[in-house]
């Protein structure tokens, strides 16, 4: 087939089909045309396919067939049934390739965090260089706790909400640099490294922890699930493996910013905790608990269901009729 020539003959029928099925009301004689048009470029995708399996060509009118063929059926998937779908499937099965990574940042920030408290704790020429006594003391007994009481508890979910969301969105929209996830990775690991080591320079690392773990343990599982998606993009466009980078990227692209996507009723969860929960005359104990069940319940929704989904040859990615069609490699 001669690729050029096929589609100088065909590009204005598929245009026009495209525009046809685009538009919200039609003529009975452009219905007419959408139904004839929509038949004879299907029967051109299956020739491009069979004879010159261009992977744009391809791609494009795969798109305008299913377009057209959902407005000629009348037939479309309810949104919710999307929605349903995605965390079913999709945000689950990404969590669940990600689970190895992910527990690599865990591990990892938790050893440099614990080193830099006890590095803090240990050194007087540290935390003088960091604050003076007094307000150290400040911080151990006022400033700390009254943190988490500062605003109105539902002003106080919105703006952790939205800023737990934000990070973890912009580790995996910058995750292709390979840096900007490693930036916020170690600043956090630091920050709370730092804080740790000073609290527990005053003898209050049991309130540190107290105040920390109820929220902290979904709210930062969630951060690093963002950032070893940030990686994991970076390592696609690194090692592509068969595939052409592009077509790698563009995959792992879809599935992780869907991981975005699944984080954000994820870490609205976290907040409420941090709202609500960590600052609650609860004891101790019982903050700590709530905030265990809530994590639990988000691991097991990421092994089991994600497991599950993966069984069912489910990656994160969006449906093959919407991704439109990949270059066939060997191996």
């Amino acid at each position: 087939m001669d690729l050029d020539a096929f589609v100088a003959t065909h590009a204005d029928e598929w245009q026009r089909l495209d525009r046809l099925s685009r538009r919200r009301s039609l003529t009975p004689g452009e219905v007419d045309d959408l139904v004839s048009l929509y038949q004879r470029t299907a029967t051109h995708l299956s020739q491009v396919r069979s004879a010159s399996p261009d992977p744009t060509l391809v791609a494009r009118l795969s798109l305008i067939v299913n377009r057209a063929r959902q407005r000629v059926t009348g037939v479309h998937e309810p949104a919710h049934r999307e929605v349903a779908r995605f965390f079913r499937w999709s945000f689950p099965a990404a969590l669940y390739r990600l689970r190895w990574l992910t527990l690599a940042v865990t591990v990892a920030f938790v050893g440099i965090g614990w080193a830099t408290g006890a590095w803090v704790a240990g050194s007087d020429e540290v935390r003088a260089s960091m604050l003076s006594d007094g307000a150290i003391r400040q911080l151990c007994e006022v400033e700390f706790a009254a943190y988490y009481s500062s605003d109105p508890a539902g002003s106080f979910a919105a703006r952790v909400w939205t800023n737990n969301a934000w990070i973890a969105a912009i580790s995996i929209a910058f995750g292709i640099t390979g840096v900007f996830p490693l930036v916020v990775f170690v600043q956090n690991a630091l920050n709370v490294g730092m804080i740790g080591g000073l609290m527990a320079s005053c003898g209050r690392l049991d309130l540190f922890f107290g105040l920390i773990t109820p929220h902290g343990l979904l709210e930062l599982t969630a951060v690093f699930v963002a950032l070893a998606a940030g990686l994991r993009l970076f390592w696609a466009w690194i090692d592509p493996g068969p595939r052409p980078r592009l077509d790698s990227l563009a995959t792992e692209g879809r599935a992780l910013f869907g991981v975005a996507l699944g984080l954000v009723p994820v870490l609205f969860v976290s907040g409420i905790v941090e709202a609500f929960v960590t600052p609650s005359p609860l004891p101790t104990w019982a903050r700590i608990t709530v905030g265990a069940l809530v994590w639990a319940a988000f691991v097991a929704y990421g092994l089991v269901l994600g497991g599950r989904a993966t069984r069912a040859g489910h990656t994160g990615d969006i449906r093959r009729e919407f991704a439109g069609e990949v270059q066939p490699v060997a191996g």
